[in-house]
C-alpha cells in the first residue's frame, strides 16, 4: 500500500512538473503580416486620443440626437454599417472600436485602471462623447456593447438621454468566468493564452455563423471586414488582455434604477443570448418597450436593419427623441 501511494507522489509530481514547464517549451512564433491599425482604416476612419489611447472611430450627421454606438464581443464599427446612414440623417452619430477590437489601439502596458476593463470602457464612451461636444447621447450597444450602454447610464445618468439595446448579453455571456481568472494570470497561461486565441481565425467563422439567423448571408466580402482587425498589430495580445481583464457584471441587480426610455430589441433565433433573456431585461427595466424581430439572429443590426430601423424610428417619436437640427 506504501508503495502504490508512494508511486502515485511520484506520477503527480511528474504531472505538475510537465504541467508547469512544457508551456515554456512551446515556440511561440511572432505574427505574421500585421501592420499598424492606420494602415487598415477606411476613408472615413478617423483617430483620436481618449485617456491616452488612440481611438478609431467614425462620424458623420449633426444636431440631436447624438446616435453612440457600441459594438460586441470580436466586433468592431463595421457591424453598423446598414443603420449608419439612416441614423446619420436623425442626427449625430458616432461607433467606436473598443480596445480589443476593431481598429483601436492595444496597449500592452499601462499606468492606472485597465483599458481593456468594463469601467475602463465606460469613461471611453463619455471621453469620445467629450472630445466630439455631445452632452447627451442615445447609446446603441449590441451584444456585450448593451452591457457598456446600460453601464454608462448607472455612471453617468446625466449623459445617456435613451438606450437602444440589441440582443444584449446581460445575464450570461458577459464576461470570462471569475473562477478561470486566477488561472489566466499564471505565467504559462500569459505564454500560450495569445498563441491560443489566435485560433479565432479558425473557429471564429463558425462562431460568425452561429450569429446569424440566416449565415448564407455572409458574403465573402462581410466575412473579410470580419476578419479585417486581425492583420492589425497586437491583436492575440489584446485579445488576451480583454478575456483577463473582462469579468461578469451585477448589473441586473441595478436595472431598476434606470429611468430613461429604454428599446430592447432581439432577434427570435438569437442563439447566442437567448431571446427570453432579453425578453426579461425589456420587463425589469421601469422604462422598456420589447421588440422581438422574426427570422434573425443576434446582430439584428446587420441581418434585419430594415426592421431595426422601423423599431427606432418608432421608439424615438413615442419618446419625443425626433431630430432636432
Amino acid at each position: 500500500m506504501k508503495k502504490i501511494l508512494k508511486l502515485s507522489i511520484v506520477i503527480l509530481c511528474i504531472i505538475l512538473l510537465i504541467a508547469c514547464v512544457l508551456p515554456f517549451l512551446i515556440p511561440v512564433p511572432p505574427l505574421q503580416g500585421v501592420v499598424p491599425p492606420e494602415q487598415l482604416s477606411d476613408n472615413d476612419s478617423k483617430f483620436i486620443n481618449i485617456n491616452n489611447l488612440q481611438i478609431h472611430y467614425k462620424y458623420g450627421g449633426q444636431g440631436e440626437p447624438a446616435f453612440v454606438l457600441l459594438h460586441g464581443f470580436l466586433t468592431s464599427t463595421y457591424t453598423w454599417r446598414e443603420l449608419f446612414n439612416d441614423l446619420a440623417n436623425k442626427g449625430s452619430v458616432v461607433a467606436f472600436d473598443r480596445p480589443a477590437f476593431g481598429l483601436s489601439e492595444r496597449p500592452l502596458e499601462w499606468e492606472g485602471s485597465n483599458p481593456y476593463s468594463s469601467d475602463a470602457q465606460v469613461d471611453i464612451t463619455i471621453g469620445l462623447m467629450d472630445a466630439l461636444g455631445l452632452t447627451e447621447g442615445v447609446l446603441v450597444g449590441n451584444s456585450a456593447g448593451g452591457t457598456i450602454a446600460l453601464l454608462t447610464a448607472l455612471k453617468y445618468p446625466e449623459r445617456v438621454k435613451a438606450l437602444i439595446l440589441l440582443d444584449p448579453a446581460v445575464y450570461t455571456g458577459s464576461g470570462t468566468p471569475m473562477w478561470i481568472k486566477p488561472l489566466l494570470s499564471l505565467p504559462q497561461f500569459q505564454r500560450l493564452g495569445p498563441l491560443i486565441l489566435r485560433g479565432v481565425q479558425n473557429w471564429g467563422k463558425e462562431f460568425g455563423k452561429t450569429a446569424w439567423y440566416d449565415p448564407s448571408k455572409i458574403t465573402p466580402q462581410i466575412w473579410e471586414e470580419y476578419t479585417l482587425p486581425l492583420r492589425a498589430k497586437n491583436w492575440d495580445r489584446g485579445l488576451w488582455e480583454f478575456m483577463r481583464a473582462n469579468k461578469p457584471s451585477d448589473i441586473e441587480k441595478n436595472l431598476g434604477n434606470i429611468q430613461i426610455p429604454v428599446l430592447v430589441i432581439t432577434g427570435e433565433n438569437d442563439r447566442i443570448v437567448p431571446p427570453e433573456q432579453t425578453i426579461r431585461l425589456g420587463k425589469e427595466l421601469p422604462n422598456a418597450q420589447t421588440v422581438v424581430i422574426p427570422s434573425c439572429g443576434h446582430i439584428p443590426q446587420e441581418e434585419c436593419p430594415e426592421a431595426v430601423l422601423a423599431a427606432i424610428d418608432q421608439f424615438l417619436q413615442n419618446n419625443k427623441l425626433t431630430p432636432v437640427k
